[in-house]
């Protein structure tokens, strides 16, 4: 099962009895906070749980699947993330 935002804003409103408008606010203002970070080339990093790291991709030869023609792909960045070893634990049964 995948985890949505309306299942992380049913939970927060059910564990922690919050309206769920107040719940959807709490989440939205979260991922909002970690898409600007990340677009300003910030890592982020939350305890117990990971990294979002920003890496820049430089340009690079690449091939069209279609015609097989070559042809150069931009420079990019991309976001990586990295687990916490609590979480390695947790997720491998030893935590």
């Amino acid at each position: 099962m995948t985890l949505t935002k309306a299942h992380l804003i049913d939970t927060i409103c059910n564990n922690f009895d919050f309206p769920k408008n107040k719940s959807a606010q709490a989440v939205e203002s979260l991922v909002e906070i970690l898409k600007s970070t990340l677009a300003n080339g910030e890592d982020v990093l939350i305890s117990g749980f990971g990294k979002f790291c920003v890496k820049d991709k430089r340009e690079r030869r690449g091939r069209n699947p279609q015609t097989g023609d070559d042809l150069m792909l931009g420079s990019r960045r991309v976001v990586t993330f990295r687990c916490s070893g609590v979480l390695r634990q947790k997720m491998n049964g030893r935590g």
